[in-house]
């Protein structure tokens, strides 16, 4: 796996300081998973990604110059760690990710972030769709919770709707520990 790259997509303290913004979240453990995978990623000195949106919405948590746009300290970036800002939901659109992956011969990619059915599904997609052999952390990635046509859908529905639908197509799902127990 040494040219697997981790893919931490969008951890940005927004999705904490606003939860009126946001609504109720699922899997509060996601961080913490993302933690363990970059620490065993760093110790194997493997390449690790990291992708910050800088939201041009005026009301969004995410917009830059706001403490919510900063990338949470347990997947903060090092300084040898490149970081690709966006404006957009993809990690690919307006950034040269693509580009990078290529140049350093990267061909597979384990994906975490926030959220799933926004930012880490479309990036997910087009990475499937690019031909990357994608792996997306089903328990190192979270959502909050939606209502559309005036129907409530759960953070933990929403979460595991866009799993299923890019399980086998776009990626495989797999957990942290079968992830870690893989390696």
């Amino acid at each position: 796996m040494s040219k697997t790259a981790l893919l931490i997509i969008d951890v940005q303290k927004g999705f904490d300081t606003e939860p009126d913004y946001w609504g109720k979240r699922n899997n509060l453990q996601a961080e913490a998973n993302m933690a363990l995978l970059l620490a065993e990623w760093r110790k194997r000195n493997r390449p690790v990604i990291h992708i910050q949106h800088m939201s041009d919405n005026p009301k969004s948590p995410l917009r830059p110059g706001q403490l919510g746009n900063e990338i949470k300290d347990e997947v903060a970036p090092l300084p040898n760690e490149p970081l690709f800002t966006k404006t957009v939901n993809s990690a690919f659109i307006g950034t040269n990710l693509e580009d990078h992956l290529n140049q350093n011969e990267i061909e597979s990619l384990v994906i975490v972030g926030l959220t799933t059915d926004h930012c880490v599904s479309t990036s997910t997609r087009m990475a499937g769709n690019l031909g990357f052999n994608v792996t997306l952390v089903s328990d190192g990635t979270a959502t909050f919770e939606r209502t559309y046509a005036g129907k409530y859908h759960s953070a933990e529905d929403m979460h595991q709707l866009h799993l299923a639908s890019l399980d086998g197509e776009f990626c495989t799902v797999m957990t942290t520990q079968q992830i870690l127990g893989s390696e």
